[in-house]
């Protein structure tokens, strides 16, 4: 269950977190062992034990190569969107700036501010750990370091309407793919296509689905996308919501100012973000 945070006395470590028996929200964790090395590689869980005082995203920026999500991939949420089944995984990029951590705000710039249309998407995320290309199906699910919970926070009137076509634009600003609270290795985590997952809106219950909804499961996605490209270990894999979602509901459930949206996967966690609308200050 490896984690980055900030221990108490003021480091930051990546870490083995540490759970009382029973418990398997890495949220929880108060303590883990530090690790030593390249996560990606070599690296040891040592017996150095740090007090935990900030889960932090679990990979540190210079470890993150790419950020690749998918669209429409849950039958259901598909049907809430009235849109047809996608025959081919529909994928789109995030920048690694939206990337944050379990606790962080979801910060809203201005333009974001101008019209109604925030809204939340819990989704299963999968870590590449090591280099796949054109890999088959059946041994996909060997590349994946492990698995978080995250959130394709998504603004529909810049991702439907302004975007010129393409979603990116709706999703990618700063702050809006946080994600967490660790990340659970691929052999505690045997099958992903078994999960809970949902999201909790102020403490309402808005999303409640199971991964097995999955159009395109976490091996057939991670076979499709190394097709001819290779995927490199650091590369994050957010692979759809399912229903649920603001957008579509009747009137539309849009997040404000203030909100606090829960986004939750059975045997990995929860991640807690405030939505937070953003003063803006231009830099000299």
């Amino acid at each position: 269950r490896l984690v980055r945070f900030l221990a108490k006395d003021g480091r930051i470590y990546y870490g083995d977190a540490i759970l009382a028996s029973g418990i398997t929200d890495v949220a929880k964790a108060t303590q883990a062992r530090v690790i030593e090395g390249n996560i990606f590689g070599k690296h040891d869980v040592t017996h150095q034990v740090a007090e935990v005082r900030l889960l932090l995203a679990p990979l540190a920026r210079e470890d993150i190569k790419t950020i690749r999500c998918l669209g429409l991939n849950y039958a259901q949420h598909a049907e809430e969107s009235q849109m047809p089944l996608p025959k081919y995984p529909i994928l789109f990029y995030k920048p690694v700036t939206a990337l944050t951590g379990p606790l962080d705000i979801i910060p809203v710039p201005a333009p974001a501010q101008q019209v109604e249309g925030l809204d939340y998407e819990c989704e299963l995320v999968a870590i590449i750990g090591k280099e796949a290309r054109d890999v088959p199906e059946s041994k996909a699910l060997d590349y994946v370091l492990g698995y978080g919970v995250g959130n394709d926070v998504s603004h529909r009137e810049w991702q439907l309407k302004r975007g010129g076509g393409q979603w990116a634009l709706g999703k990618s600003f700063d702050g809006w793919a946080p994600f967490g609270p660790g990340i659970v290795s691929s052999t505690i985590i045997k099958d992903p296509q078994a999960l809970r997952i949902g999201t909790k809106l102020n403490g309402k219950t808005v999303q409640d689905s199971s991964t097995r909804d999955m159009i395109f499961g976490v091996a057939k996605t991670i076979s499709f996308l190394s097709q001819g490209t290779t995927l490199l270990p650091g590369d994050i894999l957010f692979t759809g919501t399912p229903q649920g979602v603001g957008s579509g509901r009747t009137p539309p459930l849009w997040l404000n100012n203030g909100d606090i949206v829960e986004v939750s996967l059975e045997g990995i966690g929860t991640c807690t973000n405030k939505v937070e609308y953003a003063q803006s200050t231009p830099k000299l």
